[in-house]
C-alpha cells in the first residue's frame, strides 16, 4: 500500500473550512469510481466498511477517505454487528491500518465519545438520518424552530465530545449555513444548501444510474443509465452469438487451436496403439 504522501489529514480538512474553501465529496462504491474521483480531484470520498480494501485505497489515492463503520443491521464487521464501543474501536483501527482517514459512526453519543478519546477521527450524523428513519420517516429535518434548535444543540454535542466532522443531511439552507459557521465540526452537506462545509453527492446520482429514488439535492452530470442498459444488451447479444458458434461449430475456428504436426500426430497414434 503507497504512503499517499500528497493526501491531506484532518488538519487540512480543518483548515479549507477555516479558509472558507470549498469541499468536494463524493460516496463511491467501486475501484472505477474511487480512481477517477482522484483524477477528477475530488476532496474527500465516503466509503462503506463493506467496501473498503487495500485496492480502495490505493484507488482513492490523494483524496481524503471516510470510512463508514457498519450500524446496527446495515453491514457485519468480521461477521458480527457492531455493538458495544470496543466492537466499534476494533473496527476502526482495522480501517485506519488500511489507510482510512476518518471513520462515519452512526451510534450513540457514548460509542462516539469513546472513539473521539482515542484519538480516532469520527464523522457524526444529523438532519435527515438513514440508519433511524423509522423515528422521522423520509423528510426534511430543521424547518420549525424547536427541530433546528434541536439540530444544533445536538452538533454542539457533537463539538464537545470531540467529533471531527458530521454528515449534514436534508436541512434548510439557512440552518446548514448559520450551523457550519458556528461550529468547528466539518459539516458535510447532503441537501444542506451552498453554506454547509462540504458539497456531498453519491457517485451513482451523479451519474445518473441510482435505483433509488432521486433526492431533491440529487444532480445528475451524465447518463450512465443508459450507458450499462446498452452494455448489458450488447453483453447478451454476444454471448447469444457465442452459443451460436459453439452449436455451429464456428468456434473455435483453427486460429483459436493449438496444431501438432503430421508426424509427431501419426506417432502418437502409433504408441496408444489406436
Amino acid at each position: 500500500m503507497g504512503m499517499y504522501h500528497n493526501r491531506p489529514h484532518v488538519e487540512d480538512i480543518r483548515n479549507m473550512k477555516k479558509c472558507g474553501e470549498k469541499i468536494s465529496m463524493l460516496y463511491v462504491t467501486t475501484l472505477e469510481e474511487a480512481a477517477a474521483a482522484d483524477a477528477a480531484g475530488i476532496h474527500m470520498l465516503s466509503i462503506e466498511g463493506r467496501f473498503f480494501s487495500t485496492e480502495m485505497r490505493e484507488a482513492a489515492g490523494s483524496c481524503f477517505v471516510q470510512v463508514g463503520l457498519p450500524y446496527g443491521g446495515w453491514g457485519q464487521f468480521e461477521g458480527r454487528h457492531l455493538a458495544t464501543a470496543e466492537d466499534y474501536l476494533r473496527a476502526a483501527y482495522h480501517f485506519t491500518a488500511m489507510g482510512g482517514d476518518c471513520f462515519y459512526c452512526a451510534a450513540s453519543y457514548d460509542i462516539q465519545k469513546v472513539l473521539c478519546s482515542n484519538h480516532v477521527p469520527i464523522v457524526a450524523h444529523v438532519g435527515l438520518i438513514p440508519s433511524y428513519i423509522t423515528w422521522t420517516g423520509w423528510r426534511a429535518v430543521g424547518k420549525t424552530v424547536g427541530e433546528a434548535v434541536k439540530l444544533w444543540e445536538n452538533v454542539q454535542r457533537l463539538e464537545a465530545i470531540g467529533c471531527f466532522g458530521a454528515e449534514l443531511e436534508v436541512v434548510p439552507g439557512r440552518i446548514g449555513e448559520w450551523i457550519s459557521k458556528n461550529t468547528s465540526v466539518i459539516m458535510l452537506g447532503m441537501g444542506a444548501g451552498p453554506g454547509a462545509d462540504a458539497q456531498y453527492l453519491f457517485a451513482e446520482d451523479v451519474l445518473g444510474h441510482g435505483v433509488n429514488h432521486k433526492p431533491r439535492h440529487g444532480k445528475v452530470y451524465r447518463n450512465f443509465k443508459a450507458e450499462f442498459e446498452r452494455l448489458q444488451s450488447e453483453r447478451i447479444a454476444a454471448f447469444k452469438e457465442f452459443i451460436d458458434d459453439v452449436n455451429s461449430g464456428a468456434y473455435p475456428a483453427p486460429e483459436h487451436v493449438v496444431s501438432i504436426k503430421d508426424d509427431e500426430f501419426d506417432l502418437f497414434l502409433k504408441q496408444v496403439g489406436r
